[in-house]
Order: C-alpha cells, then sequence, then structure tokens
C-alpha cells in the first residue's frame, strides 16, 4: 500500500475521542486523548466501586487487578506476576531509584535527552548516597543508532551501578536501540532502568526477551488508556529490593500465596483503581479500531510521523535530525530562535510560540526547550485521528510563524 496515500485521512473516525473538533491535536505524546468508549469502561467501574465500596476494594479488586495485569503482561510480552500497576512512568522511576541503595563513589548513567522529572529523580538519589550521575551526551540532530550505543558505552567505568536509559525519549522522540543497550550493558555489569513512557502502543515489547533489570511504561499515553495507568516490570531476581513508594499493610502480610513484591504493590491505600483495570479495554479497543490489530496500529502511525516529518523539514528548508529508522509515533525537528523572550501563558511549558500556533492557527503542539543551537525543538505526534493534511498545516502556519 501506498504509505502516502494511506495517511491522507484519519486511521478511525475522529467522533472515537473527546477530541474538540476545531482543535488540530497534534500532541498526543504529552496527553492524549481516551477513546468514549473506554472512558465509559471506566466510569461503569467507578459506578460499581460506590455501589458498594466494600464488596469492591475487599473483595472483588485484587481479582480484577489480576485479570488486568495478565492481559497487559500479554500485550508486553512478560509474566503477570512480574509486572505491577503504578500510575505512571515518573512513579516507576521513582520506585526503583528509591529502593536500591548506592554508595559514594558509585556512578549512574543516563543521556542528556532523559526525561526531565527521571533525571531529576535519578539527581536526587546520588546526592542522598554521594553518588555521581555521568550524563552520556547523545547528540541531536542523530544520524544513527550506532552513534547512540558508542556515546553510552563510552561513559561506563568500573564504578557505574545503573544506567537509566528512555526507550523513546521525551524531547527528541527518537526511539534508542533500547534491546542492544541493554545487553551490552549487561555484558559490562551494568543492570538498567528503562523509562518506557512512551514506548507501550508505540512500538512492539518483548520485556521477558529484553531482559533489562526494570522497565516502566505508560498506558494512557499509546495505549490510550485513562490517566493514571502505568505499570513498573522487575525482573523477577531483583523483586525482593523493589519496595512501593508508599508503605501500606501488604509490609507486614503473613500472606504466602502470592510473591511479597505483589503483596506490597497490590495494595498501597485508598485511590481509584479504576484506570488499572480499564488498561484491557483500551488494548482491545484501540486494536479493534484497524483490520490488522496492533500491529498495523503502530505501522500507519509509523508511516504518518515520518511522512510529518519530511513535510516539516522541507517547510523549514532543513535537512532531516535523524533517521526514519529512529522515528516510532513521534518526529521532533529544530527550528529557528525565538526573537524575543517573551513568556508562555503557562508554568508548564516555556514557549509563546506554542500559545500563537492554537491562538492564531488553532493547532496544539509542543515547542520544547533544546540545550544546543537552535535552543528549541518543535515535537509532533501521530495518533489514529491524525491525517497527513494537518501536518501540512501546521508546515503552512509554521512558515507564518517563524518568518
Amino acid at each position: 500500500m501506498n504509505g502516502r496515500r494511506n495517511v491522507r485521512g484519519p486511521a478511525a473516525d475522529p467522533a472515537v475521542w473527546p477530541l474538540e473538533p476545531q482543535v488540530t491535536f497534534l500532541n498526543h505524546g504529552s496527553f492524549g486523548s481516551c477513546p468514549h468508549a473506554v472512558l465509559a469502561f471506566q466510569s461503569e467501574l467507578r459506578d460499581r466501586l460506590e455501589r458498594q465500596p466494600i464488596r469492591f476494594f475487599v473483595r472483588n479488586l485484587e481479582g480484577l487487578l489480576d485479570e488486568a495485569r495478565a492481559a497487559l503482561a500479554a500485550f508486553v510480552g512478560a509474566k503477570a506476576e512480574d509486572l505491577a500497576f503504578v500510575p505512571n512512568a515518573t512513579s516507576g522511576v521513582n520506585t526503583v531509584l528509591r529502593s536500591l541503595r548506592f554508595k559514594a563513589g558509585d556512578e549512574l548513567l543516563a543521556t542528556n535527552q532523559e526525561y526531565n522529572a527521571c533525571r531529576n529523580a535519578l539527581q536526587f538519589v546520588a546526592e542522598r548516597s554521594r553518588a555521581k550521575v555521568v550524563v552520556a551526551e547523545v547528540p541531536f540532530p542523530l544520524a544513527s543508532a550506532e552513534a547512540v550505543v558508542q556515546v553510552l558505552l563510552s561513559r561506563v567505568t568500573p564504578r557505574t551501578r545503573l544506567a537509566l536509559l528512555d526507550h523513546v525519549t521525551s524531547q527528541t522522540g527518537l526511539v534508542l536501540p533500547i534491546e542492544r543497550l541493554v545487553r551490552e550493558l549487561a555484558a559490562r555489569g551494568v543492570e538498567t532502568l528503562v523509562d518506557g513512557a512512551h514506548a507501550p502502543g508505540m512500538v512492539p515489547l518483548r520485556l521477558d526477551a529484553l531482559g533489562a533489570a526494570y522497565y516502566t511504561g505508560n498506558c494512557h499515553k499509546w495505549l490510550c488508556a485513562p490517566k493514571g495507568a502505568a505499570f513498573l516490570h522487575v525482573r523477577r531476581d531483583l523483586q525482593r529490593a523493589i519496595r512501593p513508594l508508599t508503605i501500606s499493610h501488604g509490609a507486614n502480610s503473613p500472606r504466602t500465596d502470592r510473591s511479597r513484591f505483589q503483596i506490597e504493590f497490590g495494595w498501597t491505600g485508598t485511590d481509584d483503581p479504576s484506570p488499572f483495570r480499564a488498561v484491557p479495554k483500551a488494548i482491545e479497543f484501540v486494536g479493534g479500531l484497524r483490520p490488522g490489530g496492533w500491529p498495523e496500529v503502530m505501522r500507519r502511525n509509523r508511516e504518518l510521523a515520518r511522512e510529518a516529518h519530511r513535510i516539516l523539514c522541507r517547510a523549514l528548508a532543513i535537512a532531516a535530525p535523524s533517521p526514519d529508522t529512529l522515528i516510532g509515533s513521534l518526529a521532533a525537528l529544530p527550528i529557528p530562535d525565538a526573537a524575543s523572550a517573551l513568556p508562555s501563558k503557562s508554568p508548564l511549558y516555556l514557549d509563546p510560540l506554542q500559545d500563537e500556533l492554537l491562538d492564531r492557527h488553532g493547532i496544539e503542539v509542543p515547542v520544547i526547550p533544546w540545550p544546543a543551537t537552535p535552543k528549541r525543538l518543535l515535537r509532533v505526534s501521530a495518533q489514529l485521528y491524525n491525517y497527513l493534511p494537518q501536518y501540512e498545516q501546521l508546515a503552512a502556519a509554521l512558515k507564518t510563524a517563524l518568518h
């Protein structure tokens, strides 16, 4: 099938999602939309909870979450008993880092493209134990996956204890060669904590085969589950050391019918468990939007993101900053620096161009600070409700806004 023709229109009815029809929404990667059908399923769960809270929490919840973990495990290529639900990937990263113990002089490896919140968590635990954060400078523009491998491995020393690595980088949208990185680091005695916030639903996952010590991923991004649904996968031989951020009843439970890992993570206090239980519904529903299921969903979004990348690079007359092989459902490119440092309207982002694109052109797309020159990136997302003319609209808007 011709890839360009395949992405000229949306791959699913836009009415499936509760997005505002007057906004061209190209920012699924930050906060994507959850389909109406999945939200309805979640609402039914909440109604069920409130009708008989004791029955729901005390008698039914554990079995409901077991069923949800089993469906998620099948999707990500893992065993259900090695998965725990957490509210987001940042919590998953914090859970691992704050469970581990490091010594003065230990080195914790990350890249310059690590997500800021998780980099902060790494810095926090390093300062607490007088360890050192070592940063591998992965360039952007980036010529190849091999360059990532070489830069990272060059920073490994006998003191390296752990590597925190994005599977898909948030700022630049690069799909890193995580299988090779985990393998090469393990050969050097270094365990890996993979921040897979964007990976589930964007790229195929086989966590057991990957063999990373720790892997956390969001279900509320590309899987389109409700907000607050994510998972932490911990390799079986390391689970005894990993404790939830909130210590609760499981810490002294006398139960022996399941692992301590499952007992502690299974209950960390009263909360809304409906996002977790809705994950299987999201997997089933979104996969059912295309005849080829999830492989076709991922392939279509990848084709769209790559074509959008080409359109925008042509519009700005720049060379592609990364090869197609490193693009999943996100694509980023450098844009010229701002003429003046005007404030934005939000404390969550810094660049007023993001406001201008929305206010003047009806386009929601992130403009991201970048430490190199030029000092900002524009990043687009591709989801089933997106289609090629939306990126052509963005390209025309950028020509107006940047000149």
